[in-house]
């Protein structure tokens, strides 16, 4: 506990990973679904490997979550891992963890897989702090703002969904690289 009594919040696995006395140079992305175990996930990974193609790792911390608590502690669902694995994205040490306080200081981007989890992450005290955004804003082939969730359709559903993903990712990480670059 803190000086105040308080617990000290949980550090993401994102932020295990990074170097703490660097988590303030790099700019947080943070991918949002419902469960994280369908979209955010795959979101994550290809943005991590776009971002390492670009050889701009350094910069970012990236990570990914749910705003439900159903799949915490899990995989991401096997579906997604076969997709991934199809097209070479690693989701190696992904689980499933529920949005915090704490991402809120941490990211300064968070990215909503449709318009009712953008709504949900919108809702926190917090979210203020964040730019929130679908990531479909980002998709050039122009519709829906909501990636569909492959988890309730036929298992065609998640080759789809990694195509538009892929696809938004590309335009995010064009979005950001100068931003990001120019802030260096």
């Amino acid at each position: 506990m803190g000086k105040s009594g308080r617990r000290k919040p949980r550090l993401t696995a994102a932020a295990k990973r990074a170097n703490p006395m660097k988590l303030t140079d790099k700019y947080g992305v943070l991918f949002v679904c419902l469960g994280n175990i369908c979209r955010s996930p795959l979101a994550e990974g290809i943005f991590r490997q776009l971002v390492t193609q670009q050889n701009m790792l350094d910069l970012f911390l990236i990570d990914s979550c749910g705003t439900g608590a159903w799949h915490v502690g899990e995989s991401p669902h096997i579906e997604s891992q076969k997709i991934a694995k199809k097209y070479k994205i690693s989701l190696a040490g992904q689980k499933a963890r529920q949005i915090n306080t704490q991402d809120y200081n941490l990211f300064q981007l968070m990215v909503a897989m449709d318009c009712s989890n953008k709504e949900d992450i919108s809702s926190h005290p917090y979210a203020k702090k964040s730019r929130i955004i679908c990531l479909r804003e980002y998709d050039s082939e122009k519709g829906s703002l909501d990636v569909p969730d492959p988890y309730y359709g036929p298992l065609d559903g998640f080759e789809q969904v990694f195509r538009i993903i892929e696809r938004c990712c590309h335009n995010l990480l064009l979005d950001l690289k100068d931003k990001i670059k120019s802030q260096k």
